[in-house]
């Protein structure tokens, strides 16, 4: 864990807060850290409290006490997202974290430690963002991906193979798939039990193609290792028998990609996420709720975007219309 020793101590003791009570994950804290640690070198070179020629990088922020930071006022954190915006190049959603990070440490500060009476940053609103819907693989470039891998003739084709179709099938997010566990598999029911964002745990159930992946994977690859250090773990590394890491499934799906002519496209292990989620609506005509609850999702909302992915209902809409066919005489 770490200690944030670079921070003034309120920030540490509310990024443990996070942590420890909120439940919050090591990478969301890290991130916060980050935006706090900007946010307060930003607020001592606003101040001239060090030379303006300075890196910013190197600035100081541990000598911060309760005082400097019951002076922060709502212009301040205008200001930052100002700078942010025009010296630092941050988008609408990296601004939106920021905002988000600020808001979370002044609430924090109002309501838990009541250092402060009056939170200046409670009507901060979040910078509009540009929404886009999410890049997709369509059902044919799905098979093509798997057809790829498992035709492949190495030592780890059929763990590959694993992960890209727990991937599009289950619609995991990276983080839950590298934390799968040999102890997190009920093979009577066929649920996989994830642990997502928050230290949720939620169930999926794995489907025939899921099933005979692991079993592949299980008997005539990770059966065979020689060397095996964490035991449990699904996913391991054939060179050093370490659970598989994030960074490298990252780079099994975009080897994975590149092999079936589909990196150009701009796709990740999270857009496979949104594939699954995308045919398992369009294309499979899962309920909505029943999505948020396989994808994780707090609300609703954040799974509404998979209504409006693909134009295939729209069109069957129009062409439905009475009047479709009704031309000009």
């Amino acid at each position: 864990m770490q200690t944030y020793d670079d921070l003034p101590k309120l920030a540490r003791d509310y990024l443990l807060y996070l942590l420890t009570i909120k439940g919050r994950s090591q990478r969301t804290v890290d991130g916060y850290a980050i935006d706090l640690r900007t946010f307060f070198r930003f607020m001592k070179l606003h101040r001239g409290q060090v030379p303006a020629d300075c890196v910013f990088e190197e600035i100081l922020i541990n000598d911060i006490d309760d005082n400097f930071i019951r002076s922060v006022s709502l212009s301040d954190v205008y200001e930052f997202l100002n700078y942010t915006m025009r010296s630092r190049s941050n988008g609408a959603k990296t601004r939106a974290r920021k905002v988000s990070s600020l808001r979370g440490f002044f609430k924090y500060l109002t309501v838990n430690t009541q250092l402060l009476t009056d939170n200046p940053v409670k009507n901060l609103e979040i910078p509009a963002a540009k929404k886009s819907l999410p890049i997709h693989l369509s059902v044919e470039q799905s098979v093509k991906l798997l057809d790829e891998v498992g035709a492949r003739s190495s030592g780890t084709q059929y763990r590959d193979y694993c992960i890209l179709t727990l991937f599009l099938n289950c619609g995991m997010r990276l983080s839950e798939l590298v934390g799968i566990n040999l102890s997190s598999f009920d093979r009577d029911s066929g649920a996989l039990k994830l642990l997502g964002k928050g230290n949720k745990e939620r169930l999926v159930y794995l489907n025939e193609a899921c099933q005979d992946a692991i079993d592949n994977y299980l008997t005539k690859e990770r059966g065979q290792l020689k060397t095996i250090v964490d035991k449990d773990a699904l996913f391991l590394s054939c060179r050093s028998g370490k659970r598989l890491g994030a960074r490298q499934v990252q780079l099994v799906v975009s080897g994975a990609l590149k092999a079936a002519g589909l990196d150009h496209m701009g796709f990740s292990t999270h857009k496979l996420r949104h594939t699954a989620a995308t045919l398992l609506y369009q294309e499979g005509n899962v309920d909505l709720l029943v999505l948020k609850e396989m994808l994780g999702h707090a609300n609703v909302g954040t799974t509404e975007i998979y209504t409006h992915v693909s134009n295939k209902k729209v069109q069957e809409a129009a062409a439905k219309n009475p009047l479709a066919h009704k031309k000009k005489r």
